[in-house]
């Protein structure tokens, strides 16, 4: 009989426990994004928000006060450039080849990155200007995609 009495009082206990957390808000949004830019056949490059797949546009939502870092692993350089959208910080995380200053949003060799953070409220959208391959012979196919990202900040 004690046994059976505890039993149920355990049930109940775990019961109860796995409603009020199934009953919370959702999970907090996450106050940083990456993207990761790379090579590829078909349009030339694209990138990848947080690990997903790769796509020409990504859409990201933040909380005020959050950021996104950009890594360039393409076989190009490329610039971030913000095309609406509030004032943001914009801080290239890695130089230049050889330790020279690149202009801001600049990802000016492969693994170089840029970080940007968003103060204000609102949507913000950006695109990247690529450079030139830095080794001759790279193949695509069709027209070369044009990245898109639109940030919106909470």
């Amino acid at each position: 009989m004690i046994f059976k009495s505890t039993f149920a009082l355990f049930f109940a206990v775990v019961v109860a426990g796995v409603l009020l957390a199934g009953s919370g808000s959702a999970a907090p949004m996450s106050s940083h994004a990456s993207l990761v830019i790379r090579h590829q056949l078909h349009g030339c490059h694209a990138w990848s928000l947080n690990g997903g797949a790769f796509a020409a546009k990504q859409t990201v939502s933040l909380p005020r006060g959050g950021s996104v870092t950009v890594v360039d692993n393409d076989v190009m350089s490329h610039k971030l450039i913000k095309t609406s959208g509030a004032a943001v910080t914009i801080t290239n995380m890695t130089t230049g080849m050889m330790g020279t200053k690149a202009g801001q949003g600049m990802m000016a060799h492969m693994g170089a990155s840029t970080k940007v953070v968003f103060s204000r409220r609102g949507v913000y959208t950006f695109t990247t200007k690529p450079g030139e391959d830095y080794m001759s012979g790279v193949k695509t196919i069709g027209e070369d995609n044009v990245l898109r990202l639109t940030v919106t900040v909470s």
